[in-house]
């Protein structure tokens, strides 16, 4: 068997939670997103703890287009592909560059900042995104930002939720177009992940551990979609992120 990490018991407890957050998000809470990142780049780094995810979020796709390949936009993913998959070689570069993790997880901070400025002005003012002109600069620019985001901190679900409501994405059809979009980019991220040294037999043999987690959070993400509105409930993760952001960048 492959060496597992070495972990504490509430280590153990917290990749357990982040990887069943890994399931709720690809059940229809993009805004959970925030669980996973922060807790695996809290535990192991921001630059290895992104690679520790990614397998499992190829696992957590698999599961959501099984579960909602039917309502799949065909069109908008064929839009948002191409340069979400040059957002990821210009992600992937960005990593290269910066080996330095006193460095990179300050950055990861700040893009979670960001993201979460993104989601608050969503909950706020719908308006301003719900406007936004369905041109293909438009999707050119989400979708390098996307690709850019998911290939550094895996967190571009926040920008595919504002992408989908934009152009007026139904819940169910943006959760089979994402769940496609995800699978396609995080595959295509993975030689990537691999060749900066992001994922190994120990990462792997964590992941393989935590694929039961991945589908229990698929089912209670499904079970949370009849009984938490999801304002509340992202706005709960936003309190959460801010904080855990500034403890990235090192304000505490």
């Amino acid at each position: 068997m492959l060496p597992l990490p070495e972990l504490a018991p509430i280590e153990w407890l917290l990749v357990a939670i982040g990887a069943m957050g890994i399931g709720v998000a690809k059940a229809g809470f993009p805004g959970i997103s925030y669980v996973y990142i922060i807790t695996f780049a809290l535990l192991f780094g921001a630059r290895e703890g992104a690679g520790i995810v990614l397998p499992m979020l190829v696992v957590g796709d698999v599961l959501a287009v099984a579960t909602f390949k039917r309502h799949a936009n065909w069109h908008y993913i064929r839009q948002m592909l191409p340069p979400a998959c040059l957002g990821v070689i210009a992600g992937a570069t960005s990593m290269w560059l910066i080996r330095d993790d006193g460095v990179f997880t300050p950055l990861i901070g700040w893009i979670v900042v960001a993201l979460t400025v993104m989601q608050l002005l969503n909950l706020w003012r719908p308006a301003i995104f719900a406007g936004a002109p369905h041109t293909p600069v438009f999707a050119w620019g989400m979708g390098l930002l996307a690709g850019w985001t998911s290939m550094l901190a895996n967190g571009a679900g926040p920008i595919i939720a504002l992408f989908g409501l934009a152009v007026g994405l139904p819940k169910f059809e943006f959760v089979g177009t994402s769940a496609w979009f995800f699978l396609v980019v995080n595959v295509f991220k993975l030689p990537f992940s691999w060749g900066l040294g992001l994922i190994g037999d120990s990462s792997l043999s964590l992941n393989l551990v935590l694929v039961p987690a991945i589908g229990l959070g698929m089912l209670v993400g499904r079970w949370l979609t009849h009984v938490v509105p999801q304002r509340l409930f992202d706005a709960l993760l936003l309190l959460f992120a801010a904080v855990a952001a500034l403890r990235l960048i090192g304000v505490f």
